[in-house]
């Protein structure tokens, strides 16, 4: 009841707040890769991607969230692959007489096909995944076994800020 008149400076603070602030770094999880499980792959862009759901992401997102987004991947997948295909085994057989001209379609179609994937996953992004601390991309990463490179879900753990710590 003594202190009930005290007067205490707000603007001093104490030894141990700020050595707690000026140490704090935040942990940061590794992502979770999430890799191609298709038949068949076209400059590094699998047919399918895995839909199992992962354990790195217990506690982040529920399965059947995950299972959706992977769906609305492989969906987009199905679709394009077919034409890559065909215009892939046109190229290659006029290769010889067209000089390597005869693939170009397949690169176009690549990109446009990595260009959709991209605007669903940041579509997915901005509706769920930000939320809940989570970015997903694809990239380009190294094989296991291989020098090759190919693309891959990577799901990344974004910091959350700290609510409770004054600017």
């Amino acid at each position: 009841m003594a202190n009930f008149d005290a007067i205490f400076d707000e603007n001093i603070e104490s030894e141990a707040d700020s050595r707690i602030s000026d140490d704090y770094v935040p942990i940061q999880k590794d992502p979770v890769v999430v890799r191609g499980v298709g038949h068949m792959t076209i400059f590094g862009l699998n047919s399918k991607f895995d839909s199992s759901f992962p354990q790195g992401l217990s506690a982040k997102v529920a399965p059947e969230e995950f299972k959706e987004t992977i769906t609305r991947v492989n969906r987009v997948l199905s679709k394009t692959m077919p034409i890559n295909v065909r215009w892939l085994l046109c190229g290659c057989i006029c290769c010889c007489c067209t000089l390597g001209i005869s693939m170009w379609p397949v690169v176009c179609l690549n990109k446009r096909t990595r260009h959709s994937l991209n605007k669903i996953l940041d579509a997915e992004n901005c509706h769920l995944y930000h939320k809940l601390g989570l970015h997903w991309r694809l990239t380009k990463q190294k094989c296991n076994n291989s020098n090759m490179k190919e693309y891959v879900l990577l799901i990344e753990f974004i910091p959350m800020t700290n609510i409770l710590r004054p600017d």
